[in-house]
Parts: C-alpha cells; sequence; structure tokens
C-alpha cells in the first residue's frame, strides 16, 4: 500500500465521520402509529359493552341471573336514608309515612318528564337491598304516578353454575 493511498482512506473516513455528526436523528413513526392504531381498536372494541350505573356507592344490590341486558334509563337510587333521581337528592326517607308515593320523588320526575319529553317511559331502581318493601312499594307508586310505567330493578349479575 502506498502513502497517498492511505492519505485517501483517511479523507473518506473523515468525511463519514463528519456526515455522521451532521445528520440529524430521526424517528421511525410507523411502528408507533401501528401501536397506537391498535391500542385506539382495543379502546372501542372493549368500552361499548360496559354500562356503569351511577351512585352505586351507597347501595348495596340483591344477586340476580338475567339472560337480557338492560336498556339505559332514568335512574332513582333507594337507600336507607335518602332517594336520588339520577345523582341528585330529592327526598329523604322517613320511617313512618301515611302516603303512597313519595312526594319529592314524584315531583322530580314530573320536572325531569316535561324538560326531556314526555316519550320517556323507562326508569330503573336502585334499591339498597336492605330497604324495607313499603319504601320500594311507594317509590315503585311514585313512579307509576309519574308515567313511567316501565320500571325495572337493578340487581348484581350472578352467572348460572353448569352442572357436569
Amino acid at each position: 500500500m502506498s502513502v497517498g493511498q492511505s492519505g485517501f482512506q483517511s479523507k473518506v473516513l473523515a468525511r463519514r465521520r463528519q456526515k455522521k455528526r451532521k445528520s440529524i436523528a430521526t424517528m421511525n413513526l410507523v411502528s408507533l402509529m401501528d401501536i397506537f392504531t391498535i391500542l385506539v381498536f382495543f379502546l372501542l372494541v372493549n368500552s361499548s359493552n360496559v354500562e356503569v350505573l351511577p351512585g352505586k356507592s351507597s347501595v348495596t344490590l340483591p344477586k340476580s341471573v338475567a339472560d337480557a341486558k338492560p336498556a339505559e334509563t332514568i335512574v332513582v337510587t333507594v337507600s336507607n336514608k335518602q332517594i336520588m333521581l339520577q345523582g341528585e337528592v330529592v327526598a329523604k326517607v322517613s320511617a313512618k309515612s301515611s302516603q303512597d308515593i313519595v312526594p319529592g320523588l314524584f315531583d322530580a320526575l314530573n320536572v325531569y318528564r316535561q324538560q326531556h319529553g314526555k316519550h320517556i317511559r323507562n326508569v330503573t331502581i336502585l334499591g339498597d337491598k336492605g330497604i324495607s318493601y313499603a319504601l320500594l312499594k311507594r317509590v315503585m307508586t311514585s313512579c307509576a304516578r309519574a308515567q313511567f310505567s316501565e320500571i325495572s330493578l337493578a340487581v348484581e349479575q350472578t352467572y348460572r353454575q353448569v352442572s357436569p
């Protein structure tokens, strides 16, 4: 090897080093976009199967087995202390009452019906499993008299065990 060739090689190597220093780091976004697309697709598919009922923290639901999924409705939550419509307190529970309806709930349902349309007939009652039947009957009567004739009672779903 001659001296001229080694000098030429060193110049070539020096140019390559300069190009590496001047080059801007690039990011391959195709892989990142694929990951985000899969993530968004996964979230869209799995989020459509979940229905969350509000106000469950103060109420313990009874257990039941159901074959059909309930439709979205107006939610009345009944605990031992208060009655809520769509998460807002509309009445306090009184131990002794001679009325067959709950006036605060009846009035709130009528107002809700006027604001959101008279075609609404569905209501779901989230009743604590410890409430009395008399209170539940008063709540259901209030709903029926306010023209909410399709009443559903919310329960926790349990799964049937298949016998071998």
